[in-house]
């Protein structure tokens, strides 16, 4: 290409498309994105680490100049062929100048572009270190905030009456929930901050004796980056992703999904700063990676966390056990509280990573995990290989390189038991216009990783083999259908589960964009899963297919300037054996935007039969908040969602949400029972930005 001919393109596209990016940033709607790249939703899941790791590329935007292979990938936006085609046109044309550059790189449509936007920015010229002292840096830095946040269901539950006798148990704290989070993080460079929570029913005391300090759950981190050959050091609380997430998955990964293809492959993130308020999962204590050399690092970690767990006595040898650690994070009545931080874990393990080139990579993990006090199942059949005792180690081995047009990724590790666990995957461009992808899992019954969070049907990397299929087809650039097949089975028994047992799902998803204001698409999924039934005459239990079938139909639309509106409709039906039942949502968005005030709300109608019936579906939340609620029984559900932006550095947020039910006289069970056939639910949250 002569000299003059890429300048005199770039600047018709900016001539001729001028507002693009503005327009783009001031539209672009980060939990509407976010819950595009959602798993298909089943159940009430915690994103925060997902979204909050969007969230900091969103306000701290990559250059895409510099971007390596792993960062754009973390972005799941785009394809392989894509990352491929952009490096070679910076290769053969030189760095970006302008984002409207992006039109003249093969494989790249405008949909994609704006994807992509948001996340990040043009810069031709390499930029400098910052050899400012570190001080000086953080208190510059334009992502530096507190947040405060409160909540609050209006009705009263049982656990916070008055005790009718002294034997009553009740909650020891107030009804409302508290959240306040700090954070100053600059990718790269630096990352500090701490979380605190208060659930409600928990009481804000001093009392070592109980392990509670104030507020009921504490969280911090500090971590400083690419300080000469040390790549990352954290002090706090971490979590760990290597490799395919087969022995440490940090939470990144988004699963099974609408997106069948881009989202497959995990993304070696290595250490990352925990952040959120669940309260186990994570690690406590020291990791750091240190560069051996321009391609070789190695992570070392270490974390000593206390968690939660119910404590027993041996009747014969009097010595103390558990059963399973408590991940629920609540600590309001006594019994709670007795079993607070009553076990400490200890973890210590390595990763060697070789990065040979921006698209081959290879490494090794193997870590220990150490109990003061030793896991002791209940003597179920379901129970029989799973894990016990007082330690177990894991070790594994990942990779991920291209063939041509093919790429592979996968991990196979072994854990102390003998039991072996293995993903394999591949993607791979067919077509111009069809996309594949191919996953293969094997976790045997005996193999224990703890930590684990790699591709599985079930909610754990144990008893299950499968294979994955994805598929996805592009007609043009406004229609475009993803698929997938996913075979599994189960060797040994499950929980509710008496037999080995199998099952399949699929999902269809045919997406049609016409414009960039209208976003539609019709969805169907079925899933296949053994389960336990109860046959009628004779009341034994047998092993019966459960088969569970969706169709949602959606359709988003920019009705006028600052205002969206979305429409959905959800059915599922569910029959095991003799049981038939059925469930739908008829839902009702709008979003409105009003110079520094948003408004957005919801309505929704559903009437459900079964547990197996419950409808998900995505709500608008305050930041760094989630709610994803299941609407059971029959009633309406209705939210109002108010953002304002006070000032260049106050955010406010308020949230009002109530659920009617037409089937109940109480809502909940225990100590959560309200009298009367609905809940409210308030939220407020301030942010408040020091820059």
């Amino acid at each position: 290409m002569k000299k003059w001919v890429l300048p005199a393109l770039i600047l018709l596209l900016v001539i001729s498309h001028f507002p693009l990016r503005a327009q783009i940033r001031e539209n672009f709607d980060l939990q509407l994105f976010i819950e595009s790249l959602f798993n298909t939703q089943e159940e009430s899941l915690n994103y925060e680490d997902l979204y909050e790791r969007l969230l900091l590329l969103y306000e701290t935007p990559v250059n895409i100049n510099t971007a390596s292979i792993e960062d754009l990938r973390g972005l799941y936006i785009l394809s392989d062929p894509q990352i491929d085609s952009l490096k070679a046109y910076i290769a053969r044309n030189g760095k970006l100048l302008t984002e409207y550059e992006l039109q003249l790189v093969p494989e790249f449509d405008l949909a994609t572009i704006e994807k992509i936007l948001p996340f990040i920015t043009i810069n031709a010229q390499d930029l400098t270190t910052d050899n400012r002292p570190l001080w000086q840096r953080i208190l510059s830095e334009r992502n530096h905030y507190f947040i405060y946040r409160y909540e609050q269901t209006l009705e009263k539950k049982r656990g916070f009456d008055p005790p009718e006798s002294p034997t009553d148990t009740r909650y020891a704290g107030s009804r409302g929930k508290q959240y306040l989070r700090y954070r100053v993080a600059k990718p790269g460079d630096f990352s500090f901050g701490f979380t605190t929570e208060k659930d409600p029913g928990e009481a804000i005391v001093w009392d070592p004796d109980s392990k509670r300090y104030g507020m009921d759950f504490w969280s911090a981190h500090a971590m400083l980056e690419n300080n000469n050959q040390w790549k990352k050091v954290i002090v706090g609380d971490y979590q760990l992703q290597f490799g395919q997430g087969l022995i440490f998955g940090a939470g990144f990964a988004i699963g099974k999904g609408s997106e069948t293809i881009n989202t497959l492959e995990r993304v070696n993130l290595g250490i990352r700063p925990y952040t959120s308020v669940l309260e186990g999962g994570f690690l406590r204590g020291v990791a750091a990676t240190y560069s051996l050399s321009e391609k070789v690092a190695l992570t070392a970690f270490f974390s000593r966390l206390k968690q939660d767990a119910a404590l027993q006595e041996d009747e014969e040898t009097f010595e103390q056990y558990f059963s399973s650690i408590q991940t629920s994070g609540f600590h309001r009545t006594p019994s709670e509280i007795d079993n607070k931080k009553q076990i400490t874990e200890t973890v210590a393990g390595a990763n060697l990573h070789f990065k040979v080139n921006g698209r081959t990579q290879l490494g090794f993990v193997i870590s220990n995990n150490n109990f003061n006090i030793p896991i002791q199942r209940s003597n179920q059949g379901y129970n029989l290989f799973e894990f016990s005792g007082q330690s177990n180690s894991n070790g594994s081995v990942y990779a991920n390189f291209n063939i041509n047009k093919f790429r592979f990724f996968g991990e196979a590790g072994v854990s102390k038991s003998g039991g072996k666990g293995g993903v394999l995957g591949l993607t791979t461009t067919l077509s111009p216009r069809v996309d594949f992808a191919l996953l293969w899992r094997n976790y045997s019954r005996d193999f224990h990783a703890l930590r684990g969070a790699s591709f599985a049907e079930g909610s754990r990397n144990i008893n299950e083999s499968g294979i994955y299929w994805g598929l996805k087809y592009t007609l043009n650039r406004s229609l475009f259908v993803t698929a997938y097949y996913d075979s599994f089975q189960f060797p040994w028994l499950r929980y509710r589960v008496n037999a080995p047992s199998e099952g399949n799902d699929y999902l269809l998803r045919v997406n049609y964009l016409p414009n960039s204001k209208v976003h539609s698409y019709i969805q169907y999924r079925k899933k296949t899963r053994e389960e336990n039934a109860t046959e009628t005459d004779t009341g034994n239990t047998i092993i019966r297919p459960g088969v569970r079938q969706q169709v949602l139909v959606n359709f988003d639309y920019r009705l006028a300037p600052g205002l969206s509106l979305k429409s959905r409709v959800q059915y599922s039906h569910f029959q095991l054996y003799t049981e038939k039942n059925d469930g739908y949502a008829f839902i009702q968005d709008a979003v409105y935007y009003f110079g520094k005030l948003i408004l957005s709300g919801r309505i929704a109608l559903f009437d459900t039969e079964g547990a197996n019936n419950r409808q998900y579906a995505y709500e608008r939340d305050v930041l760094y908040s989630f709610s994803i609620p299941a609407y059971s029984g029959e009633g309406v559900r209705n939210y109002i969602l108010i953002q304002y932006k006070a000032s260049r550095k106050l955010d406010l947020w308020a949230r009002w949400a109530r659920t009617r039910y037409y089937d109940r006289k109480t809502i909940g069970s225990g100590l959560e029972t309200i009298e009367g056939n609905q809940r409210t639910d308030v939220k407020f949250q301030i942010r408040y930005k020091l820059r």
